[in-house]
């Protein structure tokens, strides 16, 4: 018996069925709230379904060291979306556990709710109807929009939802920029960008929106400076993760009335405290971290998941969307050994 432990956050049924499909496998949900139930179930777990909100579990549970110690049995960590925050791949690579994630299962989500944002910053909809609600003191003029037609949109990364974007992107005729230097300019170009540096695509966009990952290379990437070389109101847009652009700063930024607008969907804690002034400043749209929270979404995240646990503990087959491959090999070791025992 194969056993696959998950902490009780919200989920698509459609794991559990898949996973009950298949009698090798056990799936054990515990408690987050319940430290006992959790450790009882981890330090027998070969499988780790983890969240990919870090915020939706207490630091302890999180895919690093101090877990990993404990649980010795543990083949595998698969975050729930795209993101890993709660995972310490380095950490996992050491000890021979695979990584892996749900890249791209809520890309177009994503990518909807970035081009929303536009729309909403561009057309000031979301400050009308705060406005409307309760206020009389305005004109029609007071809520004066722009197009995003024609504009100049700068992404930061192009991976499976900044691609996205772009395409969306070319339904209103935006230019389209981008700084990814993880992908060479002709694929860049293949996905109708033109690629640029980080320091052109402020200089040049109308709209900047972020789509990276949060890593060393990328935390704190908008900080003053960045926000000061962004095209004087220009809108900057965050559906990535919190921490890749400074909330002080940016604050700062809209003040000075440098930055026209922000749409933030990720913050530095999540969900933000009530008391954050960019929760209350008249140009920010804001969202809880649910960009990719759609049940398209969540079906696909949560079948993709079952799935790829699937293949890996009872055919032995890499994963199709892994993050450390190269802990891979000592890994396949230990599922073949597994899958050779002799079933009671």
């Amino acid at each position: 018996m194969i056993r696959i432990v998950r902490a009780n956050f919200p989920q698509n049924p459609i794991f559990a069925e898949t996973i009950a499909r298949h009698p090798e496998l056990e799936l054990l949900t515990f408690q987050r709230e319940d430290p006992a139930s959790a450790w009882a179930a981890l330090t027998t777990a070969h499988i780790y379904q983890i969240s990919a909100a870090r915020d939706e579990l207490a630091p302890a549970l999180h895919a690093r060291a101090e877990l990993l110690a404990r649980c010795p049995n543990l083949l595998c960590v698969s975050s729930g979306g795209a993101g890993y925050d709660t995972v310490d791949v380095d950490a996992c690579t050491a000890a021979g556990v695979l990584v892996v994630n749900q890249s791209g299962g809520n890309a177009q989500s994503v990518a909807e709710v970035a081009i929303g944002f536009m729309l909403d910053l561009a057309h000031r909809l979301s400050l009308a109807d705060r406005r409307l609600r309760h206020d009389r003191d305005f004109v029609r003029e007071d809520f004066m929009g722009q197009e995003i037609t024609g504009a100049t949109l700068g992404l930061v990364g192009l991976g499976n939802i900044g691609r996205r974007v772009a395409r969306l992107a070319s339904i209103f005729e935006m230019k389209v920029l981008a700084f990814d230097p993880l992908l060479d300019p002709a694929t860049q170009r293949e996905h109708g960008a033109e690629p640029v540096s980080l320091d052109e695509l402020l200089a040049r966009s109308d709209i900047v929106s972020v789509h990276c990952p949060r890593d060393p290379s990328t935390l704190r990437m908008f900080e003053q400076k960045a926000f000061a070389a962004m095209k004087p109101g220009a809108y900057f847009i965050n559906t990535a993760r919190g921490g890749i652009h400074d909330q002080q700063a940016l604050l700062e930024a809209l003040e000075a009335g440098h930055i026209a607008g922000a749409g933030l969907d990720v913050w530095e804690v999540e969900p933000p405290p009530l008391d954050d002034p960019l929760l209350h400043h008249p140009r920010v749209v804001a969202t809880y971290h649910c960009a990719g929270v759609t049940t398209a979404a969540r079906r696909r995240v949560a079948h993709w998941a079952a799935e790829q646990l699937v293949g890996l503990t009872l055919r032995g087959e890499k994963p199709p969307r892994t993050v450390n491959p190269e802990v891979w090999p000592r890994v396949q070791e230990r599922i073949l050994s597994l899958l050779s025992r002799p079933r009671p």
